[in-house]
């Protein structure tokens, strides 16, 4: 008797990975099967969750804390989470007082900026105190399929790792320039088409990092600068189209392009974008994809891990043990001043 059929794959899934000092996730279409293994487009979104950071000030968790301060009757206050950050409060009902207990939900986590700290943002619930939500059951709420995954095929997650890293995103006939700053997320857009020919292709290329990215909050977009009205039309309703009529349709309000080009976008923010993320902490960004390369490496042997000095010292004795506990075999170390921050590497040699 012939084999069943291979069930048909269609439609974008979530693919979870859990990591070692991270759980990732890429959102790609299913392209079928083959040789009895799904095949995968390009990224259309992805997320990243660095567990270990925040505390107990992550998205969606559910804390005890004090009011610690109240203007008037104000329905905006700060409070004290247990484990002493500060966070502001919002919706404060009438009755609550300065230096009383009161549970609240994070909606949205500290965000770390050059030379300040934009603190959590909470609200009152009488909700279970709960811990923040694995991503797999976050992005369930998306109505997409989730699929946790021992490893990703290889490319998915790398590459937008390496744009979420240098912010530098090629496109046919131009490139992107991501950059968070305290005000807004910058987009900035170069290349050497026609400027109405290039910024209808920088629109859907700024649609694809700014979901890819995991960007949120205000995003502003400097296309260049088009004279005729018509032409900034154009390209306001591809952006709109590559915003919303995709798998993932992007919530968020719009300016129409200015005659300088610009465009702002402002959506809801609950966590820190890949970009802001990695470019706060940069060595444990490079950390965390060492470790994820090391886990990755075939053959025989102790785990020989080549990396700079200050890339050695950022990876914790937790993640290490996780590491040999994965990996199933004794690691080893060799220190590199000239390798760049990103270019550590693993090999199995043998003893």
């Amino acid at each position: 008797m012939a084999p069943p059929a291979a069930p048909h794959l269609a439609g974008p899934v979530w693919l979870v990975e859990d990591g070692i000092g991270e759980t990732r996730a890429v959102l790609v279409p299913q392209d079928g099967i083959t040789n009895g293994a799904p095949c995968y487009g390009e990224p259309i979104a992805a997320r990243l969750d660095w567990p270990d950071t925040g505390g107990a000030a992550r998205a969606g968790a559910v804390v005890q804390a004090r009011l610690i301060h109240r203007a008037g009757g104000a329905r905006r206050g700060v409070v004290r989470l247990e484990d002493g950050q500060e966070a502001l409060v919002d919706q404060l009902p009438r009755e609550a007082s300065e230096g009383a207990p009161i549970r609240v939900r994070i909606t949205r986590e500290a965000i770390a900026e050059t030379g300040r700290l934009k603190q959590a943002h909470t609200r009152p619930t009488d909700d279970p105190l709960a811990p923040a939500p694995p991503l797999a059951e976050q992005l369930r709420a998306t109505g997409l399929p989730v699929r946790v995954v021992h490893h990703m095929p290889a490319g998915l997650w790398e590459g937008v790792w390496d744009d979420a890293l240098s912010g530098q995103i090629g496109f046919a006939g131009g490139s992107l320039i991501v950059s968070p700053t305290p005000a807004m997320t910058l987009i900035d857009v170069d290349g050497a088409l026609p400027p109405r020919a290039l910024a209808l292709a920088a629109a859907q290329a700024a649609a694809e990092a700014i979901l890819r990215l995991d960007l949120a909050g205000s995003i502003g977009i400097d296309f260049p600068t088009l004279e005729a009205k018509a032409d900034r039309q154009a390209v306001d309703a591809t952006l709109a189209a590559a915003l919303l009529e995709g798998a993932l349709p992007y919530v968020h309000e719009r300016t129409a392009m200015n005659g300088f080009g610009f465009v702002q976008i402002v959506a809801r923010m609950e966590r820190p974008s890949l970009p802001a993320r990695m470019r706060r902490d940069p060595l444990g960004a490079a950390a965390r994809m060492l470790l994820r390369r090391a886990e990755r490496v075939e053959g025989a042997g102790v785990l020989l891990i080549t990396c700079p000095p200050a890339l050695r010292a950022r990876i914790t004795p937790a993640w290490e043990a996780d590491l040999a506990r994965r990996s199933g075999r004794a690691l080893d170390w060799r220190l590199d001043d000239s390798l760049a921050l990103a270019g550590g590497f693993a090999q199995a040699v043998a003893r």
